[in-house]
């Protein structure tokens, strides 16, 4: 298969990811839906990477998803057929009295090529917008792989996506919070590990989020320097199957602490 422009720079950006990420292809597939030749596959352009894989990287490696989505959706325009040029036909020769000027007849020609990259990127945005079904039909298709690392207390205090319990489609969340500066607070729930932690976005430098539960355990994270201003940054995990009696508290140097519910 021949691969083209945007599909070699999706495979090479997602390649970047991964080795920043130090994640080697058997952790990718113990903690993703998919397996070890399926990411070789995709990282090396070899095959089309479906949306929810493009997904459970970023959700793995806490990389802000929405620049590599756009990128997937022209990527699959391409593997889907909708942004091949729509031929124009060529006129069939006439008297040259009969013949439209050179103008008008570039000018149909134009009309028709810009018309066709229009719809192109209108189905883009489309399928953006709505989820595309299609990628999904075809993550489906791959073998599920769920392997973590820990369950339950053996997953106290340590790392969601270190030990693979934050994988795409294996996450309940519980909660969502709005709290000042629109930062955001999610109360997630691994079934398959038996845990909670609590998944930010939006932190500036400084920021600390705290998870607290009826059991007495805590767990918390803070944001340091602008290597974590808004990425996603996560508690460790605390052991838990209800999100029932969760405090969780956002503080901000110099403002008193905003704390939520569940």
């Amino acid at each position: 298969m021949t691969v083209s422009v945007v599909s070699g720079q999706l495979a090479e950006r997602l390649r970047e990811i991964r080795e920043q990420s130090g994640l080697s292809l058997a952790a990718l597939a113990a903690r993703t839906p998919y397996s070890k030749s399926s990411w070789e596959r995709y990282l090396n352009g070899k095959k089309p990477a479906p949306r929810q894989a493009v997904e459970a990287l970023c959700e793995l490696t806490g990389t802000p998803a929405g620049r590599l989505l756009a990128l997937w959706e022209l990527a699959d325009a391409e593997w889907s057929g909708r942004a091949r040029p729509v031929p124009v036909p060529e006129e069939p020769d006439r008297p040259a009295t009969e013949r439209p000027a050179p103008v008008s007849r570039s000018g149909v020609r134009w009309w028709a090529v810009a018309g066709a990259g229009v719809a192109v990127v209108c189905l883009a945005v489309v399928a953006f917008l709505d989820g595309n079904p299609d990628g999904r039909a075809r993550a489906a298709t791959e073998p599920l792989v769920r392997n973590p690392g820990c369950r339950a207390a053996g997953c106290e205090g340590r790392s969601p996506v270190a030990m693979g319990c934050g994988g795409a489609g294996m996450i309940t969340t519980l909660a969502t919070h709005t709290a000042s500066g629109g930062r955001r607070l999610e109360l997630r729930h691994a079934q398959l590990c038996h845990t909670v932690w609590v998944r930010t976005t939006g932190l500036l430098p400084g920021d600390r989020v705290e998870l607290s539960l009826p059991t007495g355990h805590t767990q918390q994270v803070t944001a340091e320097g602008r290597r974590d201003a808004g990425q996603y940054l996560a508690t460790p995990m605390a052991a838990g199957d209800s999100g029932a009696g969760a405090r969780i508290c956002l503080e901000v140097p110099g403002s008193r602490p905003e704390c939520f519910t569940g």
